[in-house]
């Protein structure tokens, strides 16, 4: 399969591109390395030290003997060379990661949340015009979120797998439909992945797009077997209050020294899934993508649900790291329950990571193995989601 990876340089993205190619998959990235721009701008770097995108796929060639294209482009804005591209490699899906993906920066500033909407929004639109205007028979697997369903606010009911069946009263006796979910974004983040939804909805209602949406829920881990084979072909590991992922920065925070870091009462529930399954199920998505007319398919990409002081409990008994409780940045209840469909991976053959396989210590190597490059001062997030909130103290002054 010819497969087109939108954000094929990122942390999700990178290690999906080489699992693709090593599978048999003739494999291109496009990307415009924002998310190294990015880096630049908060003044802060993966601490796995992540090369140039050029030597990534030529060390992915001299170990494997296998190409991956790379080509630069914004798809947000430069829609003809997105059409052009699309009409020159005729690709049979586009897996689409290219958008700013972290919800602490998309509420940092305004400046910030403009961003996220205009790129998330604008490219996801653009792609699907795009694919229109091409003529082209192209899957779209799309990488969502959780967060669109919103945390709690429906009760202890499972969250289905998309959609939701509702009973609806008329003069003529009650009505059964099924509709989307409703959404509940806690973030300007999760918004624009509310507005993906509606998106692959009208274009697969309107123009027949065939649309695979993963909400998909928080990543840790950092390393695949393909990423494992050269440490330049090493993923990202983030670890800082804006894209840091909570399980990624305990065990750094535990590899360093420093107190992990709880927000509010720790009573979060979230869903959790290792980034060796997320590529994984990328490719089971490819390979059952719905028929051309039927409705946006929806997968949980899910493999288990944690409290954040859960996980704290769990890496402080693994690691003997103090855990230190925090103002919460974000506006969200202090506790919830979290139910989550996910039959529909587990029906494909997804054989799941969990956390208590030992998994945590090859997450923990990671970071004692490169605990120099942390910046102490970029760990405690200080994105606040409205003006007044308290701002975490700096734990190691």
């Amino acid at each position: 399969m010819k497969v087109l990876i939108l954000g094929g340089d990122g942390f999700c993205g990178w290690p999906t591109a080489l699992h693709l190619s090593q599978v048999g998959h003739d494999v291109t990235i496009v990307d415009n390395l924002s998310r190294r721009f990015i880096d630049v701008e908060l003044e802060v770097e993966s601490l796995t030290p992540i090369r140039p995108i050029h030597e990534r796929v030529a060390v992915w060639k001299e170990h494997t003997g296998k190409s991956i294209g790379f080509i630069s482009l914004d798809i947000a804005r430069e829609y003809d060379r997105l059409v052009a591209v699309l009409l020159e490699l005729r690709p049979d899906a586009v897996v689409h990661f290219a958008e700013q993906r972290a919800a602490p920066y998309s509420m940092r500033t305004p400046a910030t949340k403009r961003y996220t909407v205009d790129n998330n929004i604008t490219g996801t639109h653009n792609l699907l015009c795009a694919i229109v205007e091409s003529g082209l028979d192209v899957a779209v697997v799309h990488l969502g979120t959780m967060g669109v369903y919103g945390y709690g606010w429906s009760g202890s009911a499972p969250i289905p797998e998309g959609y939701l069946t509702v009973h609806v009263s008329t003069p003529d006796g009650a009505i059964e439909r099924e509709i989307l979910h409703p959404a509940n974004p806690g973030s300007v983040y999760h918004m624009t992945k509310t507005l993906d939804q509606l998106l692959f909805a009208f274009y697969a209602k309107n123009d027949g797009i065939r649309v695979i949406d993963l909400h998909q829920g928080i990543v840790w881990g950092t390393e695949t077997p393909e990423t494992g084979i050269d440490e330049r072909l090493i993923n990202r590991f983030d670890y800082d209050g804006d894209y840091g992922t909570v399980l990624n920065r305990f065990i750094m925070q535990a590899a360093v020294g420093h107190p992990l870091t709880v927000h509010g009462t720790g009573g979060q529930t979230r869903a959790f899934i290792h980034i060796r399954d997320t590529v994984r199920c990328i490719e089971i998505a490819l390979d059952n993508p719905p028929a051309k007319g039927e409705r946006v398919s929806v997968f949980n990409q899910v493999t288990e649900t944690y409290r954040v002081r859960d996980l704290a409990d769990l890496v402080s008994k693994l690691t003997g790291a103090e855990i230190a409780y925090l103002p919460n940045p974000r506006k969200e209840a202090a506790d919830n329950d979290l139910d989550v469909t996910r039959d529909r991976f587990l029906a494909l053959g997804l054989n799941p990571t969990m956390l208590g396989e030992g998994l945590v210590e090859e997450t923990k190597g990671i970071g004692v193995k490169y605990a120099s490059r942390a910046d102490f001062s970029k760990i405690v997030a200080k994105t606040v989601w409205k003006a007044g909130m308290e701002v975490a103290p700096d734990l190691m002054r």
